[in-house]
């Protein structure tokens, strides 16, 4: 439920309802404006009752307003404005838009500073990267582990580039929170439950892609168990889901990004390289992605793709990916984004 305090409610009248809630159990999230103070409160609502606490009978306050929807935290009922997530100096969910670039698997140190180089290039300011690769087939490459994430580190501090790469087992989490700035919850674990809430606890941003066959309300909830953990940095990313069709790797639900953007106060980045899996789609559903609203792009790119150890057919050769970084400029001109 959302306590909207009355205007210029004293701080003591504001503390005094924390205080209340708090010794109810509820999780309280403070949102202080410019002329009111808004109040969150997650929890068991029928403990108010019991304890017969009639919290519109406190002093300063104006309204209690129930939260409807089944998650809370990413609710706009509770958070109106878009939050604006900082990864160093950057900001994700603002104007400006965020391309994360690199390989799906990082192959090597070498391959590691080139790929690196070739995304600050194009303009982007992430570098992804895998190294701890979950694969359908026990015998595919599995990543080179924390060596990957250090081939990554030392790249990324060499071109100016943010890191994030993917986290597969909880028994990870600190190791890959050390190396890298953003946390990538992979497809297969948006509802590892036990993951998502180690992930809370580092306090680090987390991107969270969805399901291969996830609601969107199911996605939502697994962002709650992110933020009810203390960790309010959460992107969402579409990265397809699967359906019939067979001549995409997956379908990229791009309805998705305004529906995430009206629901939610989170930012949305896409990714049309498991999306499609086809890298002449990629740049076309790039496009597409900043059209509809998203907030970033996360592109697979390699230097010498047909090579790759993984996802080689969805990769953007350093030519391609040049072209289209110079293309979605004004695409995101024309809905008032910079790139």
């Amino acid at each position: 439920m959302i306590i909207v305090m009355e205007k210029g409610a004293s701080k003591d009248k504001v503390q005094h309802v924390l205080n209340r809630l708090e010794a109810q159990g509820f999780k309280i999230h403070l949102s202080e404006g410019v002329e009111k103070t808004i109040i969150g409160a997650v929890g068991e609502r029928s403990y108010l009752t019991k304890n017969n606490l009639d919290l519109e009978a406190l002093p300063g306050v104006e309204k209690v307003v129930p939260i409807l929807s089944k998650y809370k935290l990413a609710s706009r009922d509770f958070h109106s404005e878009n939050t604006i997530i900082k990864v160093g100096d950057l900001e994700i969910g603002g104007d400006k838009l965020h391309i994360m670039a690199g390989p799906c698997a990082i192959e090597g140190r070498e391959e590691a500073l080139e790929v690196a180089e070739i995304a600050a290039k194009g303009g982007a300011k992430i570098l992804r990267g895998g190294a701890f690769k979950p694969r359908t087939s026990p015998y595919d490459f599995q990543g080179l582990k924390e060596e990957g994430l250090k081939y990554m580190k030392e790249a990324g501090e060499q071109f100016g580039l943010k890191i994030i790469s993917e986290v597969v087992d909880t028994r990870d989490v600190d190791l890959v929170a050390e190396y890298v700035d953003i946390i990538q919850i992979g497809a297969r674990n948006m509802q590892n439950f036990a993951l998502l809430m180690e992930v809370a606890r580092t306090k680090k941003p987390v991107l969270l892609k969805r399901g291969l066959s996830s609601t969107i309300e199911e996605w939502i909830m697994a962002s709650e168990y992110i933020l009810n953990g203390g960790n309010p940095n959460v992107m969402f990313c579409e990265r397809g889901i699967r359906t019939f069709e067979t001549m995409t790797r997956n379908t990229l639900d791009l309805s998705a990004v305004p529906l995430l953007k009206s629901l939610t106060h989170l930012p949305v980045i896409v990714d049309p390289s498991h999306g499609t899996g086809k890298w002449k789609l990629v740049s076309p559903m790039s496009k597409a992605a900043v059209a509809c609203g998203a907030d970033g792009l996360i592109i697979e790119v390699h230097p010498n793709p047909e090579c790759a150890l993984s996802d080689g057919p969805q990769s953007l050769t350093p030519e391609k990916y040049y072209q289209l970084m110079s293309e979605i400029g004004s695409i995101a001109a024309a809905i008032g984004r910079k790139l």
